[in-house]
């Protein structure tokens, strides 16, 4: 007869198959970090409103995070337009019957891959013409969307996005998971273990550095590029949920197949380490902010 331990290796492997809009889900339901999220955003929304125009609707692009909570605050402030740029349909079909339901004609949701567009300069002229009506964003967020894209297409992607579509006085607004931890406890350290025992890979997934390089550049010469690193906590008394996160976070089936076996083993590890001792689980994030034509620092 199965065990307890048995059964919940079971289904802590069956997991692996949630959408990634459900693992989301769980993720926003039971750790502050769309809490942190909106918190950060909302200084940002801060500092551009003491320099836009009162009078003039704003506009903004939100990558890849199309039903999570911060929709709110976006589709509030940014009545000129928002777009919901997105390459899951699924995701983008629960937003759509609340655009339906609740009349919200100023926001619009376009299911594509961002990095086929803004990877290439005239793919993104292209996106701003036929989608954006030719015009540019106030404001442009990648909440936790970079993790799907290679981190040496981070400059290009951004560069294009800062150039062609962002707006003379504006901000970008990036989050991702910090690519360093030596605490087991951390969704960092999780990943760098796992992917690199079984991969050989480690998270080169580094905003800080990235904002450092940017500095350097003759793009973001005349921008303010700031940083700062949060922590998130996470807990559900659910190990099933639990696992559907630690799918998410070690970013399987999308970007690492893990074997049945090395499922178990992962499994079994999260199971033993942290669920059966009631352990929280933590994650150290990054945050960069990108002001275009904002006099002073800005808030963060």
């Amino acid at each position: 007869m199965p065990t307890a331990f048995d059964r919940a290796i079971r289904q802590g492997v069956q997991t692996s198959r949630a959408l990634m809009s459900q693992q989301d889900k769980i993720w926003s339901r039971y750790s502050h970090d769309k809490v942190d999220i909106g918190q950060t955003m909302a200084r940002v929304l801060r500092t551009l409103a003491k320099v836009l125009p009162l009078r003039r609707p704003l506009r903004a692009l939100s990558v890849g995070s199309s039903t999570e909570p911060q929709f709110r605050i976006l589709e509030a402030y940014f009545r000129g337009a928002l777009y919901l740029l997105d390459v899951e349909k699924a995701a983008l079909d629960v937003i759509a019957e609340r655009i339906r339901r609740q009349g919200l004609t100023h926001v619009h949701t376009l299911q594509q891959d961002y990095r086929q567009i803004f990877l290439d300069r005239d793919r993104t002229r292209q996106f701003r013409r036929t989608h954006l009506g030719g015009k540019r964003l106030d404001f442009v967020a990648f909440a936790h969307s970079l993790y799907y894209c290679d981190s040496g297409q981070w400059r290009t992607i951004l560069r294009n996005v800062f150039e062609v579509l962002l707006a003379p006085v504006g901000a970008m607004h990036c989050v991702l998971m910090a690519a360093q931890s030596r605490d087991p406890q951390t969704t960092t350290w999780l990943y760098n273990h796992f992917a690199g025992k079984f991969f050989g890979h480690r998270n080169d997934q580094d905003l800080l550095a990235l904002a450092r390089w940017m500095r350097r550049q003759a793009p973001f010469a005349t921008a303010w590029v700031l940083t700062k690193t949060d922590r998130v906590r996470f807990f559900v008394d659910d190990f099933a949920a639990l696992m559907s996160v630690i799918w998410m976070i070690l970013l399987y089936p999308d970007v690492h197949r893990y074997t049945a076996a090395q499922r178990r083993e992962i499994t079994a590890y999260v199971y033993r380490h942290l669920f059966a001792k009631g352990r929280p689980l933590f994650q150290d994030q990054d945050h960069l902010v990108v002001y275009r034509g904002v006099s002073g620092r800005g808030l963060i």
